[in-house]
């Protein structure tokens, strides 16, 4: 058994926003209120990546049209005592999937965490 850190991406939409700074904090906080309301503040939420297809400079993870945006968020979280990477990637979804339902998810990254006895 193994601790692993999960990390997960999260396609948010934001109706009716014409900034991208407002769509962005308007998708983290609402991520945010429903995993608190789970009592899942272990898992964290900021907005995510995506590289410029012509430099490969990393930019907000967002995008508007007609007033409507979707925003990629970044989920991690650590998994514990998981049997191994593909045990702790569908703990990690079933978790934050029960709390963010409708929101589509996928794991992006899995990387086991060192035991601290060792």
């Amino acid at each position: 058994m193994g601790n692993y850190l999960v990390a997960m991406e999260a396609a948010w939409l934001v109706r009716d926003v014409e900034q991208i700074d407002d769509a962005i904090g308007v998708a983290v906080s609402e991520a945010g209120k429903r995993l608190n309301s789970e009592d899942m503040d272990y898992v964290e939420v900021e907005v995510g990546a995506t590289g410029c297809p012509a430099c490969g400079e990393p930019f907000d993870s967002a995008f508007i049209a007609a007033d409507t945006a979707l925003v990629g968020l970044a989920l991690e979280m650590e998994v514990f005592n998981a049997d191994g990477e593909e045990h702790a990637s569908r703990i990690a979804k079933s978790e934050v999937g029960g709390a963010l339902r409708d929101v589509p998810l996928s794991v992006v990254d899995i990387a086991e965490v060192p035991d601290d006895d060792e």
